[in-house]
């Protein structure tokens, strides 16, 4: 099987026309009419990555953040960026990313922390899109995709607020959660974004939310909310971690036989101490 249709299935879950304006998700490098040997997941991608896929005989990365983000002007080894290019070129591995686009689309990144809480009745929070995507068949047939900046829905049974931040910091492996003023009322309607998801604040009170998960928020976006809803941020990399699970569930679906590695490095930059 070519690496062209494991890109095709990806970009059919989450189509590129759903990421945002700024971002560079899809193809990074590399030549997609190669047989796929392998394909490696990833939140990032690092020379460490590529050393992995390397060694497990992986000529495919698929990553949720682009490893290009910004016009590289020139590739001379000088930051950490141009060495992974320079090493995937080198041994023939392909990337492909699939960043702001995943989180928007129906099933991608939200959905999945959705699932780790356990919340139904999701619903789109935040601006929605859809969009029309060709089929991965041969009848050329036409898939609509919906997406949109976060998700809402409910836990089965209210969670004071200690408790609910505990389920946190168990379900995603969160050494720290920064939060506001414990909730005096139990949280049942939980509004969340992955990543750096702050921008959604107001449409989750807005929504009713007794809590609101996110990866970042800046120091003074806490202010002012306290018994009003429940901040809960988790960490960028602790809400995206899950991306992977995503990537090899649509794989194995969409492309039986291709052999599908989480990897096993921890590409988290910030350390707690």
């Amino acid at each position: 099987m070519k690496i062209s249709k494991v890109v095709n299935a990806l970009e059919q879950f989450a189509p590129l026309p759903l990421q945002e304006d700024y971002d560079n998700a899809g193809l990074q490098i590399g030549l997609t009419e190669a047989e796929v040997s392998g394909a490696l997941l990833c939140l990032d991608v690092t020379e460490q990555v590529v050393d992995e896929a390397i060694s497990l005989g992986c000529n495919l990365i698929v990553s949720h953040h682009p490893l290009i983000f910004h016009k590289l002007r020139r590739i001379t080894g000088e930051d950490y960026v141009q060495r992974t290019v320079m090493k995937a070129i080198e041994n023939h591995v392909a990337i492909v990313s699939m960043h702001t686009n995943l989180d928007s689309a129906r099933g991608g990144v939200n959905y999945k922390i959705a699932e780790k809480l356990g919340l139904t009745n999701l619903r789109f929070l935040g601006k929605q899109a859809t969009v029309e995507t060709k089929g991965n068949d041969s009848y050329e047939t036409t898939v609509v995709v919906d997406g949109g900046e976060g998700v809402i829905g409910e836990l089965p049974e209210p969670r004071t607020a200690d408790d609910f931040i505990i389920m946190l910091k168990q379900r995603f492996g969160a050494e720290c959660v920064m939060a506001n003023q414990l909730l005096r009322r139990g949280i049942r309607k939980v509004a969340l974004c992955g990543g750096a998801g702050s921008f959604l604040l107001p449409q989750a009170i807005a929504q009713g939310a007794d809590a609101f998960v996110t990866g970042e928020m800046h120091y003074h976006e806490y202010f002012g909310h306290d018994q009003e809803l429940q901040i809960a941020v988790i960490g960028h990399y602790q809400s995206e971690q899950y991306t992977c699970e995503i990537f090899r569930e649509v794989i194995e679906r969409e492309c039986p036989g291709v052999k599908c590695f989480i990897t096993s490095v921890n590409t988290n930059p910030i350390i707690y101490l």
